[in-house]
């Protein structure tokens, strides 16, 4: 928190009221599967489920969102952060709005345990709430389980360089052996498909090719 922001500044960022079906998918109880087009308010809605949940007395580590993109998750990251951090200083009217507005009744008990919530994320083990994308959270089970997922134990996924690199590579091996086996007419093709299209074009068509 800047020391700056007053309490007028958190008093005018309050929630926007879940409306009709919004409210039901953000319901903790309920078992839910929203689907909606873009720019109704999904983010808002999911986010609201995780709020409702810690209101309702769910342990943040037992929480997990996940999203497609790494924007995604660093959005929702901070949306639900933010909120959390907001109330421990909001004042007790913008409060209770943010809570109305989630669709929960502000008892005083609820209020001291919202203004606690960002200590308490903060403080959890793990992390606190874990909000990744699909592809991180399916590697970090591979890694939890490499025998059951017949993975060598501490393996782990290659970076875009190091891709690079071994495709470069084994396209060079696969040019040499052609050579020595009396088969330059690859290594010509290859030569003029760099002439035409380009040394990085190239390659991502004999990728191409190679993934077909």
């Amino acid at each position: 928190w800047s020391s700056d922001v007053c309490s007028s500044d958190l008093a005018s960022n309050t929630l926007h009221p879940l409306k009709g079906n919004q409210g039901r998918a953000s319901d903790p109880d309920k078992h839910v599967w929203l689907s909606a087009s873009a720019g109704t308010g999904k983010t808002q809605v999911l986010a609201a489920r995780v709020w409702r949940l810690l209101l309702h007395g769910t342990d943040p580590g037992a929480i997990l969102c996940l999203t497609f993109t790494k924007a995604g998750a660093a959005e929702m990251s901070e949306r639900i952060t933010g909120r959390l951090a907001r109330w421990v200083r909001a004042e007790e009217s913008s409060l209770r709005a943010d809570l109305a507005a989630l669709g929960e009744t502000a008892t005083a008990q609820m209020i001291a345990q919202a203004r606690q919530f960002f200590a308490k994320v903060l403080d959890a083990p793990g992390g606190g709430i874990r909000i990744q994308t699909i592809h991180s959270f399916c590697q970090s089970l591979l890694a939890a389980f490499p025998m059951e997922a017949d993975l060598v134990p501490g393996f782990r996924p290659l970076d875009q360089r190091e891709e690079a690199a071994l495709a470069r590579e084994a396209l060079a091996e696969m040019l040499v052996d052609a050579e020595r086996n009396g088969r330059g007419w690859i290594v010509d093709a290859v030569g003029a498909l760099s002439l035409r299209l380009g040394e990085g074009k190239a390659e991502d068509f004999l990728k191409a090719c190679a993934a077909a």
